[in-house]
């Protein structure tokens, strides 16, 4: 799953440059996740994005970056994936 989640739908991703289903589901689905988080999250090489335009850029790449079908499902909970990144930043919070 780790060694994949940077394979993309389109074929055009690394290392194995998989296309399509030849990416384990796993993989995609953690693509999708992490590729959402990148860009609500400040990095060093890029600077934090709103919700609206994160969205936006998922939706944008479903077809050729992701698989749709995550795409299209990540989309319709995204309220309830950033509720649970918020529960989980509380609950890690006190582990520090």
């Amino acid at each position: 799953m780790i060694r994949h989640h940077h394979e993309r739908w389109d074929g055009k991703g690394y290392p194995d440059g998989l296309k399509g289903e030849a990416t384990p589901l796993a993989a995609r689905i953690v693509a999708v996740i992490d590729a959402y988080d990148a860009m609500r999250s400040k990095r060093l090489y890029n600077p934090e994005r709103g919700k609206r335009e994160s969205l936006e850029e998922i939706k944008r790449c479903a077809g050729t970056h992701f698989d749709p079908r995550i795409a299209e499902v990540f989309l319709r909970h995204a309220d309830e994936f950033e509720q649970l990144g918020r529960t989980l930043e509380r609950v890690t919070a006190r582990w520090k």
